[in-house]
């Protein structure tokens, strides 16, 4: 907590002198993070982030959940670090915002790597609840190229923006032809979305769909329906109630339907209902939830939304 202050002073000071950085940040696809690329990366094809394959130098970009940081950050003072010595650990301003950077060299496969890490949460609402994890590893023969002065001002550069709907929707394993009237909240990379109705984000208001795929479906189709209700038992709802399961084709596909009650978090009757599309042990999984007043309403755009969705 008494390093948290400091931390937040400086922000504050950091944002009022506006910092500018010349070289154009370049962000990976899909990500919300990017930075301006030292040397000679480039974009890598593999992990999000940039690389620099004749030196084996490279700089990896994790985009995570808000809820993320902490356990970041009790890492970062750990002190166990997986044998990374001469450890440096300051606050790091950077283009939006301040983070922490931990600074240090390690022993792998008989080299030196340089390394560094450099951790912060989206700075505002208009950037999203997110977290970064920047890693960067440079082996000792790249020093030349990658120093640390090279390395900091390319940290310096990381910029966030906001969440590139249209990149994050063509990297999911499938597409959604028909919205219904509903809008894309949040993309889960490479494996979902979610799609709400109304005028604002609140889950616990609004009518929303969940689209998401998964693997480890059973073949039998004598157990799909147990398997779907396992499923659907996970939902963060109280009092899940089952009303209707039956197995079913959709879009020629087998799948398994079951409607439901439960309870919301305001307290308010909803009614769900959950689709499973099986295709050997993969499955495309949609679910619809929606006040209980609002069900003969919603209902059958729920299943426009379902019946729009293909396999890419």
């Amino acid at each position: 907590m008494l390093l948290r202050l400091p931390v937040l002073l400086f922000a504050i000071w950091a944002a009022l002198l506006g910092p500018v950085y010349a070289a154009d940040p370049v962000f990976p696809k899909g990500l919300q993070i990017g930075l301006a690329p030292p040397g000679d990366m480039k974009l890598s094809a593999g992990t999000p982030g940039f690389e620099d394959p004749d030196r084996k130098a490279s700089i990896s970009i994790l985009q995570l959940p808000l809820g993320a940081y902490e356990e970041i950050e009790r890492a970062i003072f750990s002190r166990n670090q997986e044998g990374l010595v001469h450890i440096k650990r300051e606050n790091f301003p950077f283009q939006n915002g301040i983070g922490i950077l931990v600074s240090g060299r390690q022993e792998q496969n008989g080299t030196t790597v340089h390394k560094w890490f450099l951790a912060a949460t989206g700075p505002s609402p208009q950037f999203g609840d997110i977290t970064m994890l920047i890693k960067v590893d440079v082996p000792d023969a790249a020093k030349a190229v990658y120093s640390d002065a090279t390395i900091r001002d390319a940290l310096k550069s990381v910029t966030f923006r906001p969440a590139p709907l249209q990149e994050q929707l063509s990297q999911l394993p499938f597409s959604v032809n028909d919205l219904s009237g509903f809008r894309v909240l949040r993309v889960i990379a490479n494996q979902g979305l979610i799609l709400i109705d109304g005028d604002s984000e609140d889950m616990i208001k609004h009518p929303y769909v969940l689209v998401s795929v998964g693997t480890g479906a059973p073949e039998a189709p004598d157990t799909r329906g147990r398997f779907a209700a396992e499923l659907l038992s996970t939902a963060p709802l109280r009092n899940i109630a089952v009303t209707f399961a039956e197995p079913q084709r959709i879009n020629g596909y087998p799948g398994f339907e079951i409607r439901a009650t439960a309870t919301g978090l305001d307290g308010k009757p909803l009614m769900l209902v959950q689709w499973l599309r099986f295709a050997g042990a993969g499955f495309i999984r949609t679910v619809g939830v929606v006040h209980k007043e609002d069900w003969d309403k919603l209902f059958p755009r729920f299943r426009e939304v379902r019946d729009g969705i293909e396999p890419k």
